[in-house]
């Protein structure tokens, strides 16, 4: 298993056609504006029950009358109190991967601070409402297979991808994101000075908006949805670039999006550490394509799975532009097929691979021999990960 520095660079938005890109992981805080996602809502009473029997985690935790209490300090740019996205996934009935979301509540009226920043606001019985964080490619078949499963549920589909937009911010931000360390991002995202928007927001206008840290992994930064014709707070002028350095940063953390880096109908949910990205609950009851997922977990050993790349020459030195998504990747020595290339920029990908391959040989892609590939297993994988393959390959 090769362990190294990582060096991801950066494209800079003035000059997306012309390769010009610096050190990413030096450049500080950065946010993109993410025009692959869009975003959908759904409200009405039956909303909760509708999604917790189809998506993977446990929709009831948007109920929960406690959430996280943002700071001990009043103020009017945010709701007194927040509940943290969560990171989910739609599958086929044979559990294999389809849609993934980013799930947000609204505070709703008696969450808000008045506008003086001394007390919450009243309640006037607003229905359940969920903002959801997709894929742009499939959005209408999305939809159209949210309303399939509707039947005579009471709850609205929404497309609003024009009203509000999907931002990541991420970079060299703080190692623990804790409120001494960024108070601004760990609680509300709405900086020192007052901001209108937040300010109307807890005043009992619909919406108040926020960075949320994002709900699959602490190193992936902070996520949330912006109106689209407003510029998210924290965000600053030299700090905004290009979608495809999020896709690096994601590259280098063996986290794939979408329906695009996650075949869609094809992948199995394990395969793409989905249970790592807390995208899973085991513990919430039935929801479409759970069988696969709880036999696989509870009894089975995941022998693939996805892992970063880095591409280099016979020098190894790291070479851009030769790998393109699809292409299989071959055990040096044998010449025995490793996995595939899923997703890949410049020097980086990502690919599904068996690990006994991955993990413990050279690696080369098949027609293009001098390409070499580096797999490396992720900072956050769980240790167990490697333990149960270590195991499995002993008792092999």
């Amino acid at each position: 298993m090769h362990r190294f520095k990582p060096t991801i660079r950066l494209y800079h938005r003035r000059t997306l056609h012309h390769q010009s890109h610096t050190d990413l992981s030096s450049s500080g805080p950065l946010a993109s504006a993410l025009k692959s996602r869009a975003v959908i809502r759904f409200s009405g009473p039956d909303t909760i029950k509708f999604l917790q029997g189809l998506l993977t985690n446990d929709v009831r935790k948007f109920c929960e009358s406690v959430g996280e209490r943002n700071s001990t300090v009043p103020t009017p740019n945010m709701p007194a109190v927040t509940v943290p996205p969560m990171y989910a996934a739609l599958l086929t009935p044979q559990g294999r991967f389809l849609y993934d979301l980013f799930l947000y509540r609204p505070p709703i009226d008696d969450e808000k601070l008045e506008s003086k920043g001394s007390g919450s606001g009243s309640d006037t019985g607003r229905e359940v409402e969920l903002f959801a964080d997709v894929d742009g490619s499939v959005l209408d078949e999305l939809l159209a297979t949210f309303k399939k499963y509707r039947l005579r549920s009471k709850v609205n589909i929404e497309n609003v991808a024009e009203d509000f937009s999907c931002w990541q911010r991420y970079g060299n931000l703080s190692e623990s994101a804790s409120s001494e360390e960024e108070p601004e991002a760990a609680s509300v995202g709405w900086g020192a000075a007052v901001d209108r928007s937040a300010e109307s927001a807890s005043r009992g206008d619909k919406h108040g908006w926020q960075w949320f840290k994002d709900p699959r992994l602490e190193c992936l930064g902070f996520r949330g949805v912006f109106p689209s014709d407003t510029t998210p707070p924290l965000v600053e002028a030299d700090k905004e670039t290009d979608e495809r350095n999020y896709l690096l940063w994601r590259l280098e953390k063996g986290v794939a999006e979408g329906s695009t880096e996650i075949p869609k109908g094809e992948a199995i949910p394990l395969e793409y550490n989905l249970v790592g990205l807390n995208a899973i609950s085991f513990d919430k009851g039935c929801y479409v394509g759970q069988e696969l997922v709880a036999r696989t977990h509870h009894r089975g050993v995941i022998r693939k799975r996805l892992l970063p790349l880095r591409f280099l020459n016979d020098n190894g030195k790291e070479v851009e532009q030769k790998v393109a998504p699809g292409s299989e990747v071959t055990v040096t020595a044998s010449s025995k097929k490793a996995g595939t290339v899923t997703t890949a920029l410049g020097c980086r990908g990502m690919g599904l691979l068996r690990l006994d391959e991955a993990l413990s040989g050279a690696l080369t892609i098949h027609g293009q021999e001098y390409v070499k590939v580096e797999a490396f297993r992720p900072k956050w994988w769980p240790s167990e990960w490697l333990q149960e393959y270590q195991q499995h390959s002993t008792v092999a």
